[in-house]
């Protein structure tokens, strides 16, 4: 498998509908690494430096992995694997095996894990981690999204590579 690496502001593709299309977020290492599948998310600059936003809550087993870890990955596949998403985004991987039971191939690249099955893969370098403070929310609608106060923790991620299947 070849992968060619590009320069972040090359991607063609549209960022928001590649998150929105939802994503893997993987996080560990060869030995060790959990994923989740996100729909939330971004790309952008910040601090000068190409960047993602990625949104974890503290209940998922990816959020261990997202701290301990220095680089994450974000991976995204044609639309033939979102039953494969879907199911990753469903399960957890504390107790079962995503890998097997999505049928995704685990790919140990320079700066992360990802999938074989991936199409654009984003390498990122973890720089910031906050969590969401409720009461910061302008618009009080937002609330519905955390019936648990399960808030997520916000990491900024620069962007060191971005792959493109070859």
């Amino acid at each position: 498998m070849t992968w060619k690496s590009i320069f972040p502001k090359e991607l063609k593709e549209n960022p928001i509908a590649l998150i929105d299309d939802w994503a893997l977020l993987t996080a560990g290492d060869e030995s060790d690494w959990n994923t989740m599948t996100v729909s939330w998310g971004g790309v952008g600059v910040l601090w000068g430096r190409p960047v993602t936003f990625t949104f974890v809550r503290p209940n998922r087993h990816t959020f261990g992995f997202m701290e301990q870890s220095e680089r994450h990955t974000l991976s995204f596949f044609d639309d033939r694997w979102r039953e494969a998403l879907s199911l990753a985004g469903s399960i957890s991987g504390r107790d079962r095996d995503k890998a097997t039971e999505t049928g995704l191939k685990p790919l140990l690249l320079e700066g992360g894990m990802s999938f074989e099955q991936a199409r654009i893969v984003i390498v990122s370098r973890k720089l910031y981690a906050q969590d969401l403070d409720p009461s910061k929310f302008v618009d009080p609608s937002l609330e519905s999204f955390y019936p648990l106060k399960d808030y997520h923790r916000l990491y900024v991620g620069e962007i060191e590579k971005v792959l493109l299947k070859a």
